[in-house]
Protein backbone atom coordinates (compact mmCIF):
# COMPACT_ATOMS: atom_id res chain seq x y z
CA UNK A 1 0.00 0.00 0.00
CA UNK A 2 1.43 3.40 -0.98
CA UNK A 3 1.76 6.16 1.60
CA UNK A 4 -0.87 8.46 -0.03
CA UNK A 5 -3.37 5.58 -0.15
CA UNK A 6 -2.79 4.71 3.51
CA UNK A 7 -3.15 8.39 4.45
CA UNK A 8 -6.40 8.71 2.53
CA UNK A 9 -7.84 5.64 4.24
CA UNK A 10 -6.81 6.94 7.65
CA UNK A 11 -8.51 10.28 6.92
CA UNK A 12 -11.71 8.51 5.86
CA UNK A 13 -11.67 6.47 9.07
CA UNK A 14 -11.27 9.62 11.16
CA UNK A 15 -14.20 11.26 9.37
CA UNK A 16 -16.31 8.14 9.88
CA UNK A 17 -15.48 8.08 13.59
CA UNK A 18 -16.37 11.76 13.96
CA UNK A 19 -19.81 11.35 12.39
CA UNK A 20 -20.22 7.63 13.04
CA UNK A 21 -23.23 7.74 15.36
CA UNK A 22 -25.09 10.33 13.26
CA UNK A 23 -24.31 8.52 10.05
CA UNK A 24 -25.24 5.14 11.53
CA UNK A 25 -28.60 6.27 12.87
CA UNK A 26 -29.43 8.17 9.66
CA UNK A 27 -28.41 5.18 7.54
CA UNK A 28 -30.47 2.77 9.63
CA UNK A 29 -33.56 5.01 9.39
CA UNK A 30 -33.10 5.46 5.65
CA UNK A 31 -32.71 1.72 5.13
CA UNK A 32 -35.83 1.00 7.17
CA UNK A 33 -37.86 3.70 5.40
CA UNK A 34 -37.02 2.17 2.02
CA UNK A 35 -37.10 -1.56 2.73
CA UNK A 36 -39.93 -1.93 5.27
CA UNK A 37 -42.70 -0.37 3.10
CA UNK A 38 -41.52 -2.49 0.15
CA UNK A 39 -41.64 -5.61 2.33
CA UNK A 40 -45.16 -4.84 3.54
CA UNK A 41 -46.31 -4.11 -0.03
CA UNK A 42 -44.90 -7.40 -1.31
CA UNK A 43 -46.66 -9.34 1.42
CA UNK A 44 -49.95 -7.62 0.62
CA UNK A 45 -49.67 -8.17 -3.13
CA UNK A 46 -48.46 -11.75 -2.87
CA UNK A 47 -50.76 -12.53 0.09
CA UNK A 48 -48.05 -14.26 2.05
CA UNK A 49 -46.35 -13.92 5.43
CA UNK A 50 -43.00 -14.96 3.96
CA UNK A 51 -40.23 -12.41 4.43
CA UNK A 52 -38.79 -11.22 1.11
CA UNK A 53 -36.31 -8.40 1.79
CA UNK A 54 -34.50 -8.98 5.13
CA UNK A 55 -31.18 -9.51 3.32
CA UNK A 56 -31.44 -6.07 1.69
CA UNK A 57 -32.33 -4.50 5.04
CA UNK A 58 -29.39 -6.12 6.82
CA UNK A 59 -26.96 -5.17 4.05
CA UNK A 60 -28.06 -1.55 4.26
CA UNK A 61 -27.83 -1.59 8.05
CA UNK A 62 -24.35 -3.15 8.06
CA UNK A 63 -23.17 -0.53 5.59
CA UNK A 64 -24.64 2.28 7.71
CA UNK A 65 -22.83 0.91 10.77
CA UNK A 66 -19.49 0.98 8.94
CA UNK A 67 -19.13 -2.80 8.87
CA UNK A 68 -17.27 -4.44 6.00
CA UNK A 69 -18.12 -8.14 5.70
CA UNK A 70 -15.54 -10.65 4.48
CA UNK A 71 -16.71 -14.22 3.83
CA UNK A 72 -14.72 -17.43 3.69
CA UNK A 73 -16.79 -20.10 1.98
CA UNK A 74 -20.49 -19.81 1.18
CA UNK A 75 -23.80 -20.40 2.93
CA UNK A 76 -25.74 -23.43 1.77
CA UNK A 77 -28.36 -22.28 -0.77
CA UNK A 78 -31.23 -24.68 -0.25
CA UNK A 79 -34.29 -25.05 1.93
CA UNK A 80 -34.24 -26.47 5.47
CA UNK A 81 -30.78 -25.40 6.66
CA UNK A 82 -30.01 -24.82 10.33
CA UNK A 83 -27.12 -22.37 10.48
CA UNK A 84 -25.31 -22.68 13.82
CA UNK A 85 -23.18 -19.69 14.81
CA UNK A 86 -21.24 -18.29 17.75
CA UNK A 87 -22.65 -15.03 19.16
CA UNK A 88 -20.47 -12.00 19.91
CA UNK A 89 -22.61 -8.91 19.50
CA UNK A 90 -25.98 -7.47 18.49
CA UNK A 91 -24.12 -6.61 15.27
CA UNK A 92 -24.08 -10.34 14.44
CA UNK A 93 -27.70 -9.91 13.29
CA UNK A 94 -27.08 -7.49 10.40
CA UNK A 95 -23.77 -9.16 9.53
CA UNK A 96 -25.16 -12.69 9.28
CA UNK A 97 -28.50 -11.44 7.94
CA UNK A 98 -26.68 -9.69 5.10
CA UNK A 99 -25.20 -12.97 3.88
CA UNK A 100 -27.68 -15.68 4.90
CA UNK A 101 -31.28 -15.98 3.70
CA UNK A 102 -32.72 -17.32 6.93
CA UNK A 103 -34.72 -16.25 9.99
CA UNK A 104 -33.14 -15.93 13.41
CA UNK A 105 -33.98 -17.87 16.56
CA UNK A 106 -33.92 -15.33 19.42
CA UNK A 107 -34.83 -15.04 23.08
CA UNK A 108 -38.41 -13.94 23.62
CA UNK A 109 -37.38 -10.61 25.19
CA UNK A 110 -36.25 -9.35 21.78
CA UNK A 111 -39.87 -9.23 20.65
CA UNK A 112 -40.56 -6.55 23.26
CA UNK A 113 -37.69 -4.24 22.30
CA UNK A 114 -39.80 -1.54 20.66
CA UNK A 115 -38.91 -0.89 17.02
CA UNK A 116 -36.15 -3.51 17.14
CA UNK A 117 -38.66 -6.13 18.25
CA UNK A 118 -41.16 -5.05 15.59
CA UNK A 119 -38.56 -5.38 12.85
CA UNK A 120 -37.46 -8.77 14.21
CA UNK A 121 -41.05 -9.99 14.15
CA UNK A 122 -41.49 -8.64 10.61
CA UNK A 123 -38.48 -10.73 9.59
CA UNK A 124 -40.29 -13.78 11.06
CA UNK A 125 -37.88 -14.33 13.94
CA UNK A 126 -38.62 -17.44 16.01
CA UNK A 127 -38.82 -16.50 19.72
CA UNK A 128 -37.93 -18.95 22.47
CA UNK A 129 -38.36 -18.80 26.26
CA UNK A 130 -34.93 -19.97 27.37
CA UNK A 131 -35.73 -19.61 31.06
CA UNK A 132 -38.70 -21.98 31.01
CA UNK A 133 -37.80 -25.65 30.92
CA UNK A 134 -41.45 -26.66 30.70
CA UNK A 135 -41.81 -24.99 27.31
CA UNK A 136 -38.76 -26.65 25.72
CA UNK A 137 -40.80 -29.27 23.87
CA UNK A 138 -43.28 -26.71 22.58
CA UNK A 139 -40.49 -24.42 21.35
CA UNK A 140 -38.74 -27.34 19.69
CA UNK A 141 -41.96 -28.17 17.86
CA UNK A 142 -42.36 -24.57 16.64
CA UNK A 143 -38.81 -24.51 15.27
CA UNK A 144 -39.19 -27.97 13.73
CA UNK A 145 -42.42 -26.83 12.08
CA UNK A 146 -40.65 -23.89 10.46
CA UNK A 147 -37.89 -26.16 9.19
CA UNK A 148 -40.51 -28.60 7.95
CA UNK A 149 -42.12 -25.83 5.92
CA UNK A 150 -38.86 -25.25 4.11
CA UNK A 151 -37.55 -22.30 6.14
CA UNK A 152 -33.89 -21.97 7.04
CA UNK A 153 -33.00 -20.73 10.52
CA UNK A 154 -30.01 -19.24 12.35
CA UNK A 155 -29.32 -20.61 15.84
CA UNK A 156 -26.94 -19.22 18.50
CA UNK A 157 -26.33 -22.33 20.66
CA UNK A 158 -24.33 -20.44 23.30
CA UNK A 159 -27.70 -19.07 24.39
CA UNK A 160 -26.28 -15.55 24.89
CA UNK A 161 -23.42 -13.31 23.80
CA UNK A 162 -19.85 -14.12 24.75
CA UNK A 163 -17.25 -11.49 25.69
CA UNK A 164 -15.38 -12.11 22.46
CA UNK A 165 -12.33 -13.72 24.04
CA UNK A 166 -13.71 -17.24 23.62
CA UNK A 167 -16.89 -19.17 22.90
CA UNK A 168 -19.29 -20.09 25.67
CA UNK A 169 -20.27 -23.79 25.99
CA UNK A 170 -22.95 -24.79 23.48
CA UNK A 171 -26.31 -25.92 24.86
CA UNK A 172 -26.87 -29.34 23.30
CA UNK A 173 -30.60 -29.19 24.10
CA UNK A 174 -31.02 -26.53 21.42
CA UNK A 175 -29.95 -29.07 18.79
CA UNK A 176 -33.03 -31.18 19.53
CA UNK A 177 -34.79 -29.33 16.69
CA UNK A 178 -32.79 -31.46 14.25
CA UNK A 179 -33.88 -34.79 15.78
CA UNK A 180 -35.84 -36.86 13.28
CA UNK A 181 -35.18 -34.43 10.42
CA UNK A 182 -32.59 -36.17 8.26
CA UNK A 183 -33.34 -33.81 5.37
CA UNK A 184 -32.19 -30.79 7.42
CA UNK A 185 -28.60 -29.67 6.85
CA UNK A 186 -26.68 -28.15 9.75
CA UNK A 187 -24.01 -25.66 8.71
CA UNK A 188 -21.59 -24.38 11.37
CA UNK A 189 -20.73 -20.69 10.99
CA UNK A 190 -17.99 -18.65 12.67
CA UNK A 191 -18.29 -14.88 13.03
CA UNK A 192 -15.54 -12.59 14.34
CA UNK A 193 -14.77 -8.87 14.38
CA UNK A 194 -11.13 -8.76 13.37
CA UNK A 195 -10.16 -5.17 12.56
CA UNK A 196 -11.14 -1.63 13.49
CA UNK A 197 -9.90 1.11 11.14
CA UNK A 198 -7.46 -1.39 9.64
CA UNK A 199 -5.87 -2.34 12.96
CA UNK A 200 -6.17 -5.84 14.48
CA UNK A 201 -8.68 -6.14 17.31
CA UNK A 202 -6.96 -6.57 20.68
CA UNK A 203 -8.33 -7.98 23.93
CA UNK A 204 -8.65 -4.39 25.21
CA UNK A 205 -10.78 -3.46 22.19
CA UNK A 206 -13.17 -6.42 22.46
CA UNK A 207 -15.58 -4.82 25.00
CA UNK A 208 -16.30 -2.11 22.39
CA UNK A 209 -17.41 -4.81 19.95
CA UNK A 210 -18.86 -7.59 22.09
CA UNK A 211 -22.23 -6.98 23.72
CA UNK A 212 -21.76 -8.42 27.19
CA UNK A 213 -24.27 -9.31 29.89
CA UNK A 214 -26.79 -6.63 30.84
CA UNK A 215 -25.19 -3.82 28.82
CA UNK A 216 -27.93 -1.62 27.40
CA UNK A 217 -28.39 -1.92 23.65
CA UNK A 218 -28.61 1.70 22.49
CA UNK A 219 -25.57 3.11 24.37
CA UNK A 220 -23.47 0.18 23.14
CA UNK A 221 -24.78 0.57 19.59
CA UNK A 222 -23.94 4.28 19.52
CA UNK A 223 -20.45 3.61 20.90
CA UNK A 224 -19.99 0.89 18.26
CA UNK A 225 -20.89 3.37 15.51
CA UNK A 226 -18.24 5.80 16.76
CA UNK A 227 -15.46 3.22 16.43
CA UNK A 228 -15.04 3.81 12.71
CA UNK A 229 -14.64 1.10 10.09
CA UNK A 230 -15.12 -2.43 11.45
CA UNK A 231 -14.27 -5.61 9.57
CA UNK A 232 -16.44 -8.63 10.30
CA UNK A 233 -15.35 -12.02 8.99
CA UNK A 234 -17.52 -15.09 8.51
CA UNK A 235 -16.42 -18.68 7.92
CA UNK A 236 -19.04 -20.98 6.42
CA UNK A 237 -17.91 -24.47 7.40
CA UNK A 238 -18.93 -27.66 5.63
CA UNK A 239 -22.55 -28.66 6.36
CA UNK A 240 -23.41 -31.90 8.15
CA UNK A 241 -26.54 -33.91 8.96
CA UNK A 242 -27.98 -35.00 12.29
CA UNK A 243 -27.67 -38.64 11.16
CA UNK A 244 -23.88 -38.22 10.96
CA UNK A 245 -23.70 -38.18 14.78
CA UNK A 246 -24.63 -40.62 17.53
CA UNK A 247 -26.73 -38.05 19.39
CA UNK A 248 -27.32 -34.32 19.63
CA UNK A 249 -24.56 -33.95 22.25
CA UNK A 250 -22.06 -35.27 19.72
CA UNK A 251 -23.45 -32.88 17.10
CA UNK A 252 -23.21 -29.98 19.57
CA UNK A 253 -19.60 -30.84 20.47
CA UNK A 254 -18.65 -31.07 16.81
CA UNK A 255 -20.17 -27.68 15.95
CA UNK A 256 -18.61 -26.05 19.00
CA UNK A 257 -15.15 -27.40 18.14
CA UNK A 258 -15.32 -26.39 14.47
CA UNK A 259 -16.65 -22.91 15.22
CA UNK A 260 -14.17 -22.32 18.08
CA UNK A 261 -11.23 -23.34 15.88
CA UNK A 262 -12.48 -20.97 13.20
CA UNK A 263 -12.78 -18.15 15.73
CA UNK A 264 -9.21 -18.60 16.94
CA UNK A 265 -8.02 -18.67 13.33
CA UNK A 266 -9.78 -15.40 12.46
CA UNK A 267 -8.71 -13.54 15.60
CA UNK A 268 -5.08 -14.54 15.07
CA UNK A 269 -5.22 -13.07 11.58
Amino acid sequence: MTEPTALARAQRSIRFQRFGATRGVAGALTTASLVVPAELLLRTVLRTRKAHLPVLFHRGLARALGIRIVCHGRPTLRARVLFVSNHVSWADIPVLGARIRAAFIAKSEVGGWGMVGWLATLARTVYVERSRRASTGEQRDVIAERLGRGDSLILFPEGTNSDGTRLLPFKSSLFAVADGHDDVLIQPVTIAYTRVNGMPVTRERLPDLAWIGDTELMPHALAFMRLGKVRAEIIFHAPVRRADFADRKALSRYCETVIANGYRQLMRG
